[in-house]
């Protein structure tokens, strides 16, 4: 222009695209995707590429098609954040490592994921990527609430839920609202339960979705499919903690750490015989099995040693923990010992007097079944106390195989109190107490009148011409309700 006016003349703009500014300071259009395809990436980034796919990082339960939709993923984000030349992609965690990772979550993502609080995903996060240890401590309650002072925020993809954890919490004065607000935070537990369920018991570990990350589906804990973990740690001893979260890689053991564990537990045991702290550790042991999704012949030599174990120290409890979880693995063919338990199952099935439990391990018996010692010994046992034959059924307990003589003296005593007073109807008005150590399986005469002065009955012993008789006549009626009493004192702890 070559003169100056009040105002200055400007071209029309013809298209709806931002004009390019002078200033260089000002940000650049976003390229077109053939500029993009001649982009040059930066060295850092073609070298994170090269490790992902190396062999030495590769990972059997990932596949390379799930790998690969990861690193694009990643890559792609970053490119349309600018954030290229800010991440450090030699601390960042590979694509596999990241899956591993997002498999070993609960269904509610956490608010600080494992490997930093800028990687996933990063369309969603700050343009500043920061590395941290990948190794995270154990998720408490108190680690979900929001700091206003401090830097942990909740992301975007976690709002939708935390919202409906606040709304539940709100008193409706309706009760129409009441009722609909318990009933689903009653239906949203059970779901909870029935993944965490699924998780501990499907040993197939697979990765339900390979769609692009969606922030509104990684609210719902039905699209995170927890698969198995591979452990880390190298210690042979480890107290055991019940999950309340998912398990950290770093703190459960692999398979080679845990087989050297139970050769550690064994010679403890012989050695020391503290049954506290080899419970803990065999508890601690079947967890790290558990988590890991291994079903082999050792997870099945683990449960029978911690079952034996335990039947030597009355722990019923631990044993049928221990019994459950033997009858899953023996339908799964991985060797052990199935006939020895077997036995023990009909056994505690009679000290329980869960009949309906005993017809159908009677009817699950094979004829090769039924002609293994400890199961025919067992079987025995149980014809002999249907028929009332309490001289039988002694002998038998005085040869009893394996460990079932420790079941047997669970209830052995109350099958004594049911055989005395048998004798105390069939013989009157008195029996030599040898009759009753014989008949009865005791070891001594000693022990045999410690037994009756035990159950209250010292008044109807009586020593006559240098022997110690029983009054079976007078002793009738009470060693009957004392049989009475025994009979509906059962002790089924633990039983599933």
């Amino acid at each position: 222009m070559s003169s100056h006016g009040a105002f200055t003349s400007v071209s029309a703009r013809r298209t709806f695209a931002r004009p390019i500014p002078a200033s260089s300071s000002t940000p650049s259009p976003p390229p077109s995707a053939a500029e993009k395809a001649k982009r040059d990436w930066p060295e850092s980034v073609r070298h994170y590429v090269q490790r992902a796919f190396a062999a030495e990082n590769t990972i059997a339960s990932i596949p390379r098609q799930e790998m690969e939709i990861k690193l694009k993923k990643i890559i792609s984000n970053s490119a349309e954040n600018n954030t290229l030349g800010t991440i450090d992609w030699v601390k960042l965690p590979l694509p596999q490592q990241m899956i591993l990772e997002e498999r070993a979550r609960p269904p509610l993502i956490s608010a600080n994921p494992p490997w930093g609080n800028g990687l996933a995903p990063l369309s969603l996060q700050e343009t500043n990527v920061k590395s941290t240890d990948t190794s995270s401590k154990k998720r408490k309650s108190s680690e979900m609430d929001i700091s206003q002072n401090g830097q942990e925020k909740i992301p975007p993809w976690r709002m939708a839920s935390v919202r409906n954890v606040f709304e539940d919490r709100v008193t409706h004065p309706d009760k129409r609202q009441r009722n609909d607000v318990a009933a689903k935070v009653s239906s949203k537990s059970h779901h909870n339960l029935a993944n965490r369920k699924k998780r501990f018991e499907d040993g197939q570990s697979g990765y339900l979705s390979q769609q692009p990350f969606s922030p509104s589906k990684a609210s719902t804990p039905q699209d995170v499919d927890q698969g198995p973990i591979i452990g880390r740690s190298q210690d042979l001893e480890k107290r055991y903690f019940r999950l309340t979260s998912a398990p950290n890689p770093d703190t459960v053991r692999p398979l080679l750490v845990l087989e050297k564990t139970l050769d550690l537990l064994k010679r403890k045991w012989k050695k020391e015989n503290n049954y506290s702290y080899i419970c803990d550790q065999f508890k601690s042991l079947r967890q790290d099995l558990t988590v890991q999704h291994i079903k082999t012949e050792f997870t099945v030599s683990v449960y029978e040693i911690h079952a034996r174990i335990a039947l030597e120290k009355g722990d019923l409890g631990e044993y049928n923990q221990c019994q459950t979880q033997l009858r899953a693995l023996y339908s799964q063919h991985l060797g052990g010992h199935p006939e020895e338990f077997k036995a023990y199952r009909i056994l505690y099935f009679i000290h329980t007097s869960n009949r309906t439990d005993m017809n159908d391990v009677l009817a699950d018996l094979t004829p090769t079944e039924k002609r293994d010692p400890a199961v025919k010994h067992a079987l025995d046992a149980r014809s002999a106390l249907a028929l009332g034959n309490y001289h039988r059924f002694f002998q038998l307990y005085l040869d009893t195989p394996n460990m079932g003589a420790y079941l047997m003296d669970m209830f052995v005593a109350r099958e004594r109190l049911n055989a005395l007073s048998n004798i105390c109807i069939s013989y009157k008005p008195d029996v030599k107490l040898r009759f009753f150590t014989e008949e009865l399986g005791f070891e001594s005469d000693d022990e045999s009148a410690r037994f009756i002065c035990d159950h209250g009955g010292q008044s109807f012993l009586e020593e006559r011409d240098g022997e110690v008789r029983l009054l079976t006549g007078k002793a009738l009626r009470f060693f009957e309700t004392a049989r009475n009493v025994a009979f509906k004192k059962v002790d089924i702890k633990g039983q599933i």
